[in-house]
């Protein structure tokens, strides 16, 4: 059982990014329970998503991802809007401007638009690497806590709760000791964002 292979599906980043939302509609929609059979002794299961969204931890990610996506969008609407702000006056002036200075004067702002295009793809890509590196750090402390639940529980084999069409004894589910594991090792850790435009370190020679 390897988390950092998990962690990288698009089921574990959903969970970040989703989970409060996913957590109440599932609460609201919730059926009616069923009578269920026994526990099978040696079968457990287990919802990563819900361990994750759930733990304290990944609430705090979950906050922290926003948190850095409201400051890259601020960045990247207040550039735009000076732009905007910038062509509407080139606009207003266009009578009174010779036509060299007019086309002059609006190619630099269509370079202008075309760099805040490049910036703001950049922007994403570091938000999704800044998010997979967070999620990554959570997986790695994931890790041994459902390893413990898991010899805890005497498990004999593992299963994803969310694979399953109906859920089974409670008893057999060891999120909740995953969960309470996982908030008892970290509850948050510190991060930013990640910045892909920096130029790599330049490599020591002897």
């Amino acid at each position: 059982m390897t988390l950092k292979t998990l962690v990288a599906t698009t089921a574990v980043a959903a969970a970040l990014a989703t989970s409060t939302q996913a957590l109440a509609q599932g609460a609201a929609a919730a059926p009616a329970p069923i009578a269920q059979g026994p526990a099978i002794p040696g079968i457990c299961v287990m919802s990563l998503d819900a361990a994750i969204g759930s733990s304290t931890v990944g609430k705090y990610v979950q906050t922290r991802l926003g948190q850095i996506s409201t400051q890259v969008q601020s960045e990247v609407n207040g550039e735009q809007t000076q732009i905007a702000n910038d062509a509407k006056a080139i606009d207003a002036k266009r009578a009174t401007l010779d036509q060299a200075t007019f086309d002059k004067q609006s190619a630099d702002i269509q370079l202008r638009a075309n760099a805040l295009n490049r910036k703001a793809q950049l922007r994403e890509r570091e938000l999704q690497a800044t998010q997979q590196k967070a999620l990554g750090r959570i997986a790695q402390e994931l890790d041994p806590v459902v390893r413990a639940a898991y010899q805890q529980a005497k498990c004999s084999i593992l299963i994803s709760r969310d694979a399953v069409i109906v859920a089974p004894n409670p008893s057999m589910d060891i999120t909740p000791a995953v969960i309470t594991g996982l908030n008892a090792k970290i509850t948050q850790f510190t991060f930013d964002r990640e910045r892909l435009d920096q130029p790599a370190p330049a490599a020591q020679t002897k």
